[in-house]
């Protein structure tokens, strides 16, 4: 697990066992990032310190990370945001949405870091029953590295079947 992931368990720690495998977010993907998404006021954050073994080039995130980043940290933050219209918070027991990306589109701005913490923060551009479109920005050191959008849908309850 990273050491991020230590700080703060996000609405993917919630995810029902099922659905907690994915590569980026998923808890009991030994393997994985283990990516952590909250509240913070009215946007969402997730953060992360990439390794070495997240190289492009020396010294610098390859853009598949970030993708990865962006794309999970919009569709958690599109569980919290539906389950907050649903006039729920994290630890209530009531069911989570789980979203999954319908599209992702990324802007990478600037060369990222290899080795500072990343921070994705994101806001809920639309948002309806079944689709959230989610604007992310991600940052290195206070800058601006990469931008992102999606489109995450409910997950139906007969997924993959």
């Amino acid at each position: 697990m990273n050491r991020d992931q230590a700080e703060a368990r996000g609405v993917q720690a919630y995810y029902p066992k099922d659905m907690a495998w994915c590569y980026g977010c998923g808890r009991l993907n030994e393997a994985g990032h283990h990516f952590q998404t909250n509240w913070e006021g009215e946007e969402t954050v997730t953060t992360y310190t990439p390794c070495s073994e997240h190289m492009a080039i020396p010294g610098f995130v390859y853009g598949g990370l970030i993708a990865s980043l962006l794309d999970c940290h919009s569709t958690g933050s599109a569980s919290l945001a539906l389950y907050r219209d649903q006039g729920h918070e994290l630890g209530s027991d009531a069911p989570l949405p789980r979203c999954v990306t319908a599209s992702l589109k990324v802007d990478y701005l600037k060369p990222t870091p290899l080795g500072v913490k990343l921070i994705a923060r994101g806001k809920i551009r639309d948002m309806n029953n079944k689709k959230v479109v989610v604007e992310s920005e991600l940052y290195a050191e206070g800058i601006l590295c990469a931008r992102g959008e999606v489109v995450a849908v409910s997950m139906p309850e007969n997924f993959g079947k």
